[in-house]
């Protein structure tokens, strides 16, 4: 279902890799799939092709790409699991966001009929989910278990676009002082939708491994795709 596509930097200066996820018929809308500290490895290219499944073109681009282009990591591993949290603490966000507004473009061009994009991530991906919708012109973003974002809540006043955030109740790197933050900074937000997940982990809704919790995962997986259909639209599935 999937291919490996080519996306160009908003300065035209370069370009990076991009995994790449067509429905079956003409998509009317498009959603960029924001990676973990694990690059896009399996799991983020299945969450493209489930994303697919529902009618929409889902494109998963590699934001690691200055630091270890093509990287693929495995969390249930420790040694990679380490070695993804130091790229986290190399990691350029701001260029990031930035490829990630590159990506959006691409998925418009791609979809060529004036069709929304929307983005959804994980992990650090939750996190730039967040500031692609304080920062970008995206039309409907989603995180699940975003890092650090009350340290974003500066930024709040220009969400302009629907966001939806998963919130993990035991997060080991989202602590209960940190959550109650974001709700307090977010729950008056009119364009912002919290969930919470009570006695859930951090990457409860990943696609496969130790961290995945069924039925937690196939809740918020719900919810999100009520979210994207209502903020998109362009699928009937």
């Amino acid at each position: 279902m999937g291919e490996n596509i080519k996306v160009d930097t908003l300065e035209h200066d370069g370009g990076f890799g991009a995994y790449l996820a067509r429905p079956a018929d003409k998509p009317g809308a498009a959603i960029v799939v924001i990676q973990e500290v694990f690059g896009v490895n399996e799991g983020i290219r299945r969450k493209c092709d489930r994303l697919a499944e529902q009618g929409y073109l889902a494109i998963a681009p590699d934001l690691f790409w200055r630091l270890e282009p093509g990287i693929e990591l495995d969390p249930d591993v420790p040694a990679e699991l380490q070695r993804g949290l130091e790229l986290f603490g190399r990691f350029d966000q701001d260029a990031g966001i930035r490829d990630i507004e590159a990506t959006v473009h691409a998925a418009r061009a791609l979809l060529g009929d004036g069709g929304k994009v929307g983005c959804v991530g994980y992990c650090l991906g939750g996190r730039l989910a967040f500031m692609s919708a304080c920062r970008t012109d995206v039309d409907a973003s989603v995180g699940y278990y975003g890092v650090g974002i009350d340290g974003l809540l500066g930024e709040k006043h220009a969400i302009a676009r629907p966001v939806l955030l998963h919130v993990a109740g035991e997060d080991g790197f989202v602590d209960k002082a940190t959550q109650q933050r974001m709700h307090e900074g977010l729950d008056d937000h009119p364009r912002v939708t919290i969930h919470d997940y009570p006695g859930e982990d951090h990457g409860f809704a990943t696609e496969m491994g130790d961290r995945r919790s069924e039925k937690a995962a196939d809740l918020a997986d719900a919810r999100t795709a009520a979210f994207f259909k209502e903020n998109l639209g362009g699928t009937n599935v």
